[in-house]
């Protein structure tokens, strides 16, 4: 395999892991909060993220290749609101994504087929969590400061992975 593209490789397991850390970061900040369903929303995403990078681990284990995982950075654990919050999961999940086209792009330029066709599966996952980043915010637009609707929308949120 291409050096290049077994550094960014081994860099995206190591993004996904702190992806999945980030979240718990955030799941302990609304436990805090009492938001049990803004919580579980970001837990189930912190075990989709450590899947990711398990899923990548794997790949490059298959491959014979070597994995050598980084250094990850304490979470943020504190924000505004969950407005605050859900804000950051898109702003990082656009950072992901960016990620995720480089290392598609690298493999489809130095013509590594199955690494290419390998990643196209994780191009289509972050169209999908851009999405549901934005359907928070939509709906946490709505809420403003009602905290009856909050309530609801916590609920809502706490049904996600049933």
């Amino acid at each position: 395999m291409d050096k290049k593209l077994e550094k960014i490789l081994n860099e995206q397991i190591t993004k996904e892991i702190a992806s999945s850390y980030l979240y718990l970061g955030m799941a302990a900040y609304f436990d805090a909060e009492n938001l049990s369903g803004c919580a579980k929303w970001m837990k189930v995403q912190a075990k989709e993220e450590m899947n990711h990078g398990m899923k990548i681990f794997e790949y490059m284990a298959d491959k014979g290749l070597h994995v050598a995982l980084g250094a990850i950075e304490k979470p943020e654990n504190s924000f505004k609101s969950a407005k605050d919050a859900f804000e950051k999961t898109l702003v990082h999940e656009k950072k992901v994504t960016a990620s995720i086209d480089n290392i598609y792009k690298t493999a489809k330029d130095v013509g590594d087929s199955s690494t290419e066709i390998f990643m196209h599966w994780f191009v289509i996952e972050q169209v999908e969590e851009e999405k549901n980043a934005i359907e928070v915010l939509a709906m946490l637009a709505k809420v403003k400061e009602d905290s009856a609707s909050m309530i609801l929308l916590d609920k809502e949120l706490g049904r996600r992975g049933e």
